[in-house]
């Protein structure tokens, strides 16, 4: 089987040098054909124009069908590719099934008593299987470009070229730096080493591809602005081709982003679900200026703006993608999350240097062909928010960049490292969270190229007297919020950021809903129909801007779930039978602690009956455990979740002199919002990829009874 995989593997290298070569060899030809012949008599036939006569245009003719050929060759070795590809990846998984431990991967990632999931998991839980998982993927892309390039043969043929680029990159790593298919030298053992234990977690068998999902599907925009960018490609077409690429791509990344949230909080046992590490720092990256891309693009669809930052915007985007796989695998930044140190660091250094060359020289060589065809004539306006925001999201990747490498920056510069932590990051990531909070509510209501005094008065003052009034409240209320969540509100500045992003928070959905509201009632007017069903139809006639309104929404439960970390509280205890802790509201009583032994893993368990208000509510049970091939262990907290609060325990281990367990009690305020808000924002994403419903046909009203009926006034709504 293994030998198998690796011919699969050296013949997809082979078909995407092909595929890159022969591609540009067909764009090479195709573009001198194009260009018409400057000398005298010679004439030009169809795109062609480099011979005289019925000679030129026979001779033009037969290199333009030799070079469509061999474009069309290209792209189908590129489509070959995916074949190959997923023949490796899919001999890779039954080798794990099977227990194949004469293939060096799958011994260190499985063994004999790993469950299913974990076995199918194993293709991306290790360097060299995740590897092949990314290659896949960009295969699988790139399968579905080729597969629709009438669209735009030209485009197409350009981005196809560039994702044959980038796949030689990924498929030179996998035959000649990490091969997944390495035979074990020696005595083949019995049993192999089993998957890292933090890993053995349900979301862990979804989150890599989610996330992955994203990181490799910001190629195929990058690709598609690349390719416009070197033919001098006129117009915004490749911008209207892309956006469903890169919304889809945006929506795998956000749920790549929060699975990986919520598996550091369901598993790690610290009791949070963000600790800017640098792997997560990875992953957020690549999702701020894909975000801010987003945004921007309205500009360059509408007013032709932007157009030079638009086209660095998804290189970047792209450039971090790449950038965070490198923290994770070169070893050169420590992390909870990141690979073992290994010599391919070395590699994704040299590729992330070549595609910024490569950009930039034909940035500058064409850049012409990217000027604005209209300038800001107000800062009261929608274009000048879009700018606003992209600032924003552009200088929080920065913050974030700069701390992330700035332990290897003072290495470098000092001689030491100098880690920064959680403060670095929430002095900037806090404010501009709230600015973006703002220019959220303000953006949409904007008007293109300038907004009237009159129509922001008129747009924004129930909304803004609402905000006002929930910021008064929780102003003159500090004291609830005290007894709830045991918290000192003005001996904190975290109280006032959380108090200011839910009033925020407030002021956007207030806005969004009155932009619902205004719609709906205009159509409920001309119709009759109810409020909801008018919203609904108004959603349908502009699922863009409506679905988009809905993922702003999404934002704010998750900004509102954010801001519920000013009122957490943690208490760590030991705990005999009988003993009791008090946290919050809630009274934690030991009833005994117990222990089991399965084939994967022993366990330990303590068991505590929670009670609130004198009334028991609950039993909860944290375990830890240890797992037998790994010779490792994990703790498994138990969380009890609810609107308002997280109950989280955690099983610490147990006191060596008595034998009594330690648990860790957090109280964590509105973790809930956070999920339930990312529900929200793919909601809305899906949303927005719906095609918009064809507008109703308006019938005029019939003449007086007995007269004959005119022919109906047919308009579009």
């Amino acid at each position: 089987m293994a030998e198998i995989g690796s011919f699969a593997l050296l013949l997809a290298l082979a078909l995407s040098l092909y595929s890159f070569l022969a591609g540009i060899v067909a764009l090479v030809f195709q573009k001198r054909n194009s260009q018409p012949s400057s000398q005298p008599g010679v004439q030009t036939a169809g795109r062609t124009g480099f011979a005289p006569a019925s000679e030129g245009s026979s001779l033009a003719a037969l290199l333009r069908q030799g070079s469509e050929r061999i474009g069309e060759t290209a792209r189908r070795a590129g489509i070959v590719t995916f074949g190959a590809v997923l023949l490796a990846s899919v001999i890779l998984v039954i080798c794990a099934f099977r227990d194949d431990f004469s293939i060096a991967y799958i011994l260190h990632h499985s063994n004999r008593d790993l469950p299913g999931p974990y076995k199918f998991a194993v293709l991306w839980s290790g360097q060299e299987g995740s590897l092949l998982f990314w290659s896949l993927l960009l295969a699988a892309y790139g399968f579905v470009l080729r597969l629709r390039y009438k669209t735009d043969a030209r485009l197409f043929a350009y981005a196809s070229v560039v994702l044959a680029g980038v796949q030689i990159f990924f498929l030179s790593l996998l035959n000649f730096a990490a091969h997944p298919f390495a035979i074990v030298q020696g005595t083949i053992p019995a049993d192999g080493n089993g998957l890292n234990p933090l890993l053995q977690y349900p979301e862990m068998v979804i989150h890599p591809p989610m996330l992955y999902l994203g990181y490799v599907g910001f190629t195929v925009p990058f690709a598609f602005a690349l390719g416009a960018l070197i033919m001098k490609y006129p117009g915004e077409k490749w911008i209207h081709i892309t956006r469903r690429w890169t919304m889809v791509t945006w929506a795998f990344l956000t749920c790549g982003v929060f699975l990986g949230a919520h598996w550091a909080y369901s598993v790690l046992g610290w009791g949070g679900y963000w600790g800017w590490d640098p792997v997560e720092n990875a992953s957020l990256m690549p999702w701020l200026t894909g975000t801010a891309f987003l945004h921007s693009v309205m500009m360059q669809e509408k007013r032709g703006m932007l157009k030079m930052w638009n086209m660095w915007l998804v290189f970047a985007t792209f450039w971090l993608a790449i950038l965070g796989t490198f923290l994770t695998r070169s070893g050169i930044i420590s992390s909870v999350h990141a690979f073992a140190q290994s010599s391919i660091g070395d590699w994704f250094a040299w590729f992330l240097a070549i595609t910024l060359i490569v950009f930039i020289f034909f940035f500058v060589k064409n850049k012409s062909s990217l000027r604005s065809e209209h300038k800001l004539e107000s800062l009261v306006s929608r274009e000048s928010s879009f700018l606003f925001n992209n600032l924003l999201f552009v200088l929080l990747c920065f913050t974030v960049l700069w701390g992330t490498w700035f332990p290897k920056i003072s290495e470098l510069v000092q001689g030491n490292k100098v880690t920064v932590g959680a403060p670095f990051y929430n002095r900037v990531a806090i404010p501009v969270a709230l600015l973006l909070l703002i220019l959220t509510a303000v953006g949409p209501l904007l008007a293109w190229r300038k907004t009237s005094l009159e129509s922001l008065k008129r747009n924004f003052m129930w909304p803004t007297i609402g905000a006002v009034v929930v910021a008064i409240f929780l102003m003159i209320t500090p004291q609830s919020w005290g007894s709830t969540f045991g918290l000192k509100p003005w001996q904190d500045i975290s109280y006032f950021y959380s108090l200011m992003a839910i009033a925020l928070s407030v002021l956007v959905t207030l806005t969004v809903a009155s932009e619902f509201y205004r719609g709906g009632r205009v159509i409920s007017k001309h119709t009759g129909q109810s409020m909801f069903a008018s919203m609904v139809q108004l959603t349908h006639r502009n699922t863009r801007r409506y679905g988009g309104y809905i993922v702003h929404f999404g934002v704010v439960v998750v900004i509102i779930g954010f801001a519920g970390a000013a009122f957490n509280q943690d208490k760590e205890q030991e705990m005999a039978n009988g003993d009791k802790m008090t946290i919050g509201n809630y009274t934690l009583i030991c009833r005994s602690y117990t222990d089991d032994d399965g084939p994967n893993f022993a366990s330990q368990w303590a068991m505590l009956d929670v009670y609130k208000g004198g009334k028991q509510i609950d039993t909860m049970s944290p375990v830890r455990r240890f797992y037998k091939a790994s010779q490792q262990t994990s703790t498994m907290p138990d969380i009890r979740s609810g609107l308002n609060e997280d109950l989280y325990l955690v099983f610490e281990g147990l006191n060596q002199d008595n034998g009594h367990p330690i648990i860790k009690a957090h109280l964590n305020a509105l973790v809930m919002w956070i999920w339930m808000g990312v529900w929200i924002m793919l909601i809305g994403t899906v949303l927005a990829l719906v095609p918009n419903a064809p507008a109703p046909v308006r019938v005029a009203a019939t003449a007086r009874i007995g007269q004959p009926n005119p022919a109906p006034a047919v308009t579009g709504d």
